[in-house]
């Protein structure tokens, strides 16, 4: 008893403040704070404002003696004592209480127990709403953005412990950002080891994508990560999306289109859209570093950025637009030369496979679209001029890839280019979109040997001119549809003044390359069908109309294939058959309207001869042309195998190669086995009848000639006669 007494007594001694404090613990720690005397803490405190620093000292202690004798009903009772004093405070005196209040959370934090790691997450996130108007020169938190980002990768055995304890990692680097990001005196928490730091916690989080729990960390994360990055100034922006990089190389997250794509979507749609173009030049610079990587890699990289492209539809190229694309044809040439070796890299020690190139290829000339979609015009115009410039041009250009690469890289490579320029060729000014560096290379490939090159030019030369977008209503009966026409403008009338004559060249020739199939002839009647609507002037009529003319002369030349003569008189059928709906001249559709008899019996003895057929029945339009020309000779049923295949690629491989070794038994068997072949008697009858052409007997004197020989066109040569 004396003993209490004297304990009592000293009790009443001790400071007005520490009895206030020892009055707020119950005895049960389950009861909780004793409000009232809390109540009369928060009144002492307000009204002796330079005690708090020795009241946020003393709770602190309370705090550590009851964590260090695991009472941790107390601690609490603790911790919601220094909230409500942090909150009453005004904010000249805040900083009283924040040294030891923040000592308080780090001993929370440093314990091995995760509900203690909650509980000073908690009141860290309630000091950080906390606005302060007097700055602080000596506080850190840099053991909050260590430990915050650790308790973010928690691996706890149980799955609920887990997530809480990574949801309060995330809310706690959330309350750092906000208390630090907008204060130039607190630590800067852009700097790269903070920002490496707490970018991949967040995505760590972030992968672990849950729709239907409110408060998983994935959907925390995504908060906490929009925040950070809306934060984000000018200088920032490279600091916190180099960790990203960093993350998704580490982890291999570029392959598919997944993890690496929503990363950069919540990107471009958070930060400051003036900001965009930096990270459109962090991600080629991170492609240009990745070109010795794998093709999924490199296709994930150019995925990515053509998602970005789209979602920053404006500014986000910047001021460097060429270099762009200058670096994604950079990376196009590099895949073919990596098709071409089978590996990407020089030692060949890392294999690659076409199939995967090609899906490379693709996705870059799809960027190259979506960047070219995000600007304006004229520079739009000024793209198509820097990819044409890249293309080899024989006599125009020199040959582009590397020196190993040969023919074969060189044909790639311009295919591959002019995909990316079809992709860019939605223009709607002719006069800058083909100026005349443009158009001559342009059409010099029209008459290139592959097929798929002179395809690739005709659908460019139709986009471009193709300004109101016909070109898609030109597949059904053009009478019953309402074409986009307008008058010609001055600038329309110029330009083709000056390229009209070498585009209606172009288009002949290449009615006439052998190995052209439907789609070629299809793509030239489109061409032909947009010119006439784009720029229908009287001129300009009666030009098509004796292209077409010269055309249907031309598709009597024995010189031309089977096929050849057939697409030819279907390009001039259907395209009359245009034109004389489209106006004038009125008297050319009165003629092709009544020749009915004509087209039903071509329908039913020679189908080969239609539109519908050469073009494979892309075109329900009832053609009515009158057909001056009888049936070709040959057999029908290989005109129909011609026309009804879907690919002549084999047969014209398999001419070729008979004809090559036509030339090479010539240039290397002995005379005895050809003229064995040939037969001595059938070629000394074939010499006969051309000497009796070149020798011919001189005029009668009766005035009447002599009986003509045997035509050229219509001799016989043996199989192995090369003429």
């Amino acid at each position: 008893m004396p003993t209490l007494g004297l304990c009592g007594c000293c009790w009443a001694l001790r400071p007005r403040y520490k009895r206030l404090v020892d009055n707020i613990f119950p005895e049960d720690p389950e009861e909780g704070l004793v409000k009232a005397n809390m109540e009369k803490l928060t009144f002492f405190a307000l009204s002796a404002p330079e005690k708090l620093d020795r009241i946020a000292a003393y709770l602190s202690e309370r705090l550590t003696r009851e964590l260090n004798r695991h009472r941790y009903g107390y601690v609490c009772i603790a911790m919601e004592a220094m909230e409500q004093l942090l909150l009453a405070c005004h904010c000249q005196s805040i900083n009283l209480l924040v040294e030891s209040f923040l000592s308080t959370l780090r001993l929370l934090l440093e314990a091995d127990k995760p509900h203690l790691h909650i509980l000073a997450t908690n009141s860290f996130v309630k000091f950080a709403n906390i606005e302060e108007d007097t700055p602080s020169y000596h506080r850190s938190y840099d053991f909050f953005v260590s430990r915050f980002s650790e308790m973010c990768h928690s691996d706890h055995e149980d799955l609920d412990t887990r997530n809480k304890i990574r949801v309060s990692g995330i809310r706690g680097l959330q309350g750092v950002v906000r208390k630090t990001v907008d204060d130039e005196l607190q630590v800067n928490i852009w700097e790269p080891r903070h920002m490496e730091q707490i970018v991949p916690a967040l995505l760590v989080n972030l992968q672990q994508h849950s729709q239907n729990d409110s408060g998983s960390p994935a959907e925390q994360t995504e908060v906490c990560f929009r925040e950070l990055l809306c934060r984000a100034a000018y200088g920032h922006i490279n600091n916190a999306i180099k960790p990203v990089l960093m993350h998704l190389d580490s982890h291999s997250l570029w392959q598919g289109r997944g993890f690496a794509v929503q990363c950069f979507q919540i990107i471009m749609y958070s930060i400051q859209s003036q900001h965009s173009h930096l990270v459109i030049q962090q991600l080629l610079g991170h492609l240009d570093a990745n070109s010795r990587s794998p093709a999924s890699v490199r296709a994930g990289i150019v995925e990515v950025l053509s998602e970005a492209a789209v979602i920053e539809a404006t500014g986000s190229v910047g001021p460097t637009v060429l270099e762009v694309f200058n670096t994604l044809l950079r990376q196009l040439r590099q895949s073919v030369d990596y098709q071409l070796t089978g590996y990407y890299d020089n030692a060949g020690k890392h294999k690659t496979s076409s199939i995967e190139e090609k899906k490379l290829q693709d996705a870059v000339i799809k960027t190259i679209g979506s960047f070219a979609n995000t600007l304006p015009i004229y520079q739009r115009s000024e793209v198509m001029l820097f990819i044409m410039g890249k293309i080899p041009v024989p006599g125009i250009y020199p040959a582009l890839g590397s020196p190993n690469s040969g023919f074969e890289g060189s044909r790639m490579i311009q295919v591959m280019l002019l995909k990316s320029l079809l992709q860019v060729s939605s223009l709607s000014n002719l006069l800058t979109a083909l100026p005349s560096s443009f158009l001559e290379p342009l059409l010099s490939f029209t008459l290139m040997e592959d097929p798929e090159i002179r395809l690739l030019v005709l659908s460019i030369l139709t986009l471009l001119i193709d300004r109101r977008h016909n070109a898609s209503r030109l597949a059904f009966d053009v009478s019953s549809l309402e074409m986009k026409e307008d008058r010609c403008s001055r600038q329309d009338n110029l330009f083709m003044r000056k390229h009209a004559q070498r585009l209606y060249r172009h288009v002949y020739l290449a009615s006439r390359e052998e190995n052209s199939g439907r789609s070629h002839y299809q793509a030239l009647f489109t061409l032909l069908a947009v010119l006439s609507v784009e720029l229908a002037n009287e001129e300009v009529v009666v030009d098509l109309i004796r292209l077409i003319l010269a055309l249907q002369v031309d598709r009597t030349s024995e010189c031309l294939s089977v096929f050849n003569r057939c697409g030819i008189h279907a390009l001039c059928a259907a395209f009359l058959n245009l034109l004389s709906q489209l106006g004038p001249p009125p008297t050319l559709h009165q003629h092709i309207t009544q020749v009915k008899s004509v087209i039903e019996s071509r329908e039913k003895d020679a189908p080969h001869l239609l539109p519908e057929v050469v073009f494979l029945k892309l075109l329900t339009v009832k053609f009515k042309v009158k057909h001056r020309v009888s049936v070709n000779t040959e057999d029908l049923s290989l005109i129909r195998f011609l026309f009804l295949s879907e690919d002549r690629g084999v047969v014209e491989e398999e001419e070729r190669r008979k004809r090559m070794e036509v030339v090479e038994r010539f240039q290397t068997a002995p005379f005895e086995e050809i003229a064995a072949h040939c037969g001595t008697s059938l070629l000394q009858s074939k010499l006969n009848q051309v000497f009796e052409l070149i020798i011919r007997p001189p005029p009668s004197p009766s005035g009447h000639s002599a009986p003509r020989s045997t035509p050229v066109y219509e001799m016989k040569f043996p199989d192995l006669c090369v003429y």
